[in-house]
């Protein structure tokens, strides 16, 4: 809890009061390994806070390959938002790729903190920018970098994933197949 209350300070202020009523109003979850949080087709209905373990956000493609857009892991909100704030279903999968903990913000419990804490809609919006900057960022750099530079950008701005993510999201989230990336690490050495 103390990683979420830490996380949300970086944004904007809260006082004790406001601590303790957002611990009052967030439940607590698990999630295991290979099971979906989140899949296309359903309506989320909260937003999460991951405090422990890995998922990744992926669709289905035109051919029905399964792609990897995003990797989350610890101490980052995950929410397809444009699906929960105007209530329609989602496309995309949220799926663990470790056995996860997560903190859970439903929908009331949003709008309570939003109607309760005079602040929360602003630092809500600061994460949310914070977030689509760094998709952004994620995405546009690996459009001009072939397969090397894709893995050793991902290996160097997050070297503490690379190891816990299964070969196969890797390649997909990389535009590689499996056996190309395991040639790249192979080459790299």
């Amino acid at each position: 809890m103390e990683k979420l209350i830490n996380y949300l300070l970086q944004f904007g202020n809260l006082n004790k009061q406001q601590i303790d009523y957002i611990k009052n109003k967030v439940l607590f979850k698990e999630i295991k390994k290979d099971e979906y949080y989140q899949e296309a087709g359903k309506t989320p209905r909260e937003i999460i806070f991951l405090t422990e373990g890995i998922m990744r956000v992926c669709y289905y493609n035109n051919k029905g390959d399964e792609v990897t857009k995003y990797f989350f892991d610890e101490n980052n909100f995950i929410a397809d938002i444009n699906s929960y704030n105007q209530g329609v279903p989602a496309t995309e999968y949220i799926q663990a790729i470790t056995d996860c903990k997560y903190i859970a913000f439903s929908k009331d419990t949003m709008n309570d903190l939003s109607m309760t804490i005079i602040e929360w809609d602003n630092i809500i919006s600061k994460i949310t920018a914070k977030a689509f900057a760094e998709k952004v960022n994620k995405i546009s750099p690996m459009m001009n970098e072939d397969a090397t530079e894709r893995y050793l950008s991902f290996f160097g701005k997050f070297p503490a994933l690379a190891n816990r993510i299964p070969l196969s999201y890797l390649a997909s989230y990389l535009g590689i197949t499996q056996s190309s990336l395991s040639r790249i690490r192979k080459n790299i050495g």
